[in-house]
Order: C-alpha cells, then structure tokens, then sequence
C-alpha cells in the first residue's frame, strides 16, 4: 500500500460522517453493540438506544487486575446483559463498580440487571431516581482499582442536578455522561443552561486528551475533541437565541419558531429537543431554577 493511499485512508478514519444518527453513517442496528478500545484496558461500549432507535447510548468500561468500573448503564435490561457479556470477552475480573453519571431512564432502566454485589456511585441529587443502593459522590471519589485511579467527580449541574463524569488522569480519558453528547442537538428539558455552559468549561481545562460522550459516536480522540467544543458551543447558542426572543417579548410556545440554530439545527434530534431547550432558558431568564 503506496504513502498517499495510507495517508488517504488515515484522513477518512480521522474525519468520519458528523452526526449522531447511525443511519447517516451507513450503519443499522445489527451492527450493535460495538466495543472500542480508548486505551490499554479502556473501552467504549457503543449500543443503540431503543427509545431513540437512531442513537447510541455509551458506557466506559475500566478493565483493571482489581475488578472492572463502567461508567453509566443502559435502558434496558436486554442492553444490560450485552454489556456484561461483552465485558466478560475483555477480562474475568468482576464488575465491582457502576457509576451512575445520569439518572434518565435510557441510561438506568436495565441497572437491575448487573451482577449481585456491584456498588452504585451517584450524586444525592439523583440517588433517589435509582432503583438500587447507592454511594454518594457529591464533588469527587478517587478509586485506586487494581493499582489504576479512577475519579468519580461532580463538575457542577449540566444536563441534570447530578451529573457525574469519570476521569482517568494517567490516560487522560473523561467519560462525561450526558453532560456531552456527540453531535445530537442538547437536551435540555432538565438541564441548568449557563452552569452547563460552566461544567464543560471546567472539563476543558482539565488535563483530558479524549472525550467519551454519553450519546452519539465514539470517534477517534481528536475528532472527539473537537465535538466537545462543538457541543458547548450549541449549547451557547441556543441560550444566546433563548436571550434573544425572551427579549424581544416572544411567548415561549412561539420561540421554537423565529428561532435560528444554524449550522446546529442540522444535527440529530433537532426537531425533537429545540422546544423544550428554549423553554428551559426561558425559565432560567425568569428566575425559575432552583
């Protein structure tokens, strides 16, 4: 294989389709689960999630000679059990962790389904959502698994009042939940938007070189990088557009409408999630989050 071909084939790995619709990358749903390696014992679980029908819903999966941490479950406990069959392909150690890093039920429906004797990590505001034993991480819990540290940690409120993300410092890998999902236009119907803003904020100042998201397509790191910021900087328009018409004096049931998204209104899921964003900044401009 000549130079150019390789240097071809590396462009068209590290710039793949931009979308978080699987159909728009020539896949279906057969192609499903899929396991990716992020590094040496650290993996991307990619699964398609069956309220969406189009989008993944991703765990972290921590492999370390002390047992396994993944990060998030699945919707449902079909989805579950994949993982953990998959999880046994990769290692015989036991899953001794799961972090919870967003209370939804496309991410906790199936939690029922792991294995006795799991811990759940969750944030107070969100344990009560959970329908397992958990232990608190209000801001940070530093796990040394097998001689790797994990930290569990609170970046602030985002896409709920308890997101948790996971950190790997000697990797440089943060899971980061659904506060970051690649390229599906943000969800926002109980989310905090300007502290959301802030929660990606303080993630990019931390010493990360991939960003695993909660939804959407694990890509290459620099690709995933580069949809961080894209991420943040959807979310910073959409609150620049809510700013604008609740300015202007437009009902919020009429906002969706006059409101201009470009280029992001082109990504996936627009249709469904531009609605309740705008309210939610509405409410936020109107002194109605707590």
């Amino acid at each position: 294989m000549g130079a150019i071909t390789l240097l071809l084939l590396g462009l068209f790995i590290q710039d793949p389709v931009r979308t978080g619709d699987i159909t728009a990358r020539g896949l279906k749903a057969s192609d499903f689960p899929r396991v990716t390696r992020l590094a040496e014992n650290v993996y991307a679980f990619e699964q398609i999630d069956p309220t969406k029908r189009t989008v993944t819903v991703n765990n972290l999966i921590v492999v370390t000679s002390g047992g396994v941490l993944i990060a998030e479950s699945q919707g449902t406990a079909d989805n579950v059990r994949r993982l953990v069959a998959e999880v046994a392909k990769l290692t015989p150690q036991p899953i001794k962790y799961v972090v919870v890093g967003s209370e939804h039920g496309d991410h906790t429906g199936g939690i029922a389904a792991f294995p006795s004797g799991v811990v759940y990590l969750a944030h107070p505001f969100s344990a009560p959502r959970i329908k397992q034993p958990t232990e608190p991480v209000t801001d940070k819990r530093v796990l040394t698994l097998g001689g790797t540290e994990i930290d569990v940690l609170f970046l602030g409120r985002a896409h709920t009042g308890g997101d948790l993300e996971v950190y790997l410092p000697k990797e440089k890998i943060l899971f980061m939940s659904e506060v970051f999902s690649n390229r599906i236009f943000p969800s926002m119907a109980n989310g905090y938007p300007t502290e959301w803003v802030e929660t990606l904020k303080r993630a990019e100042q931390m010493d990360v070189s991939y960003f695993v998201p909660a939804h959407g397509f694990v890509d290459v790191a620099a690709v995933m990088r580069e949809e961080e910021r894209n991420y943040r900087l959807a979310l910073e328009r959409i609150i620049a557009e809510g700013l604008r018409l609740h300015g202007n004096g437009t009902a919020v049931e009429n906002a969706p409408a006059s409101a201009r998204f470009e280029p992001y209104d082109g990504w996936t899921r627009a249709a469904n999630n531009a609605s309740a964003a705008l309210k939610r900044v509405y409410m936020e401009l109107d002194g109605q989050l707590k």
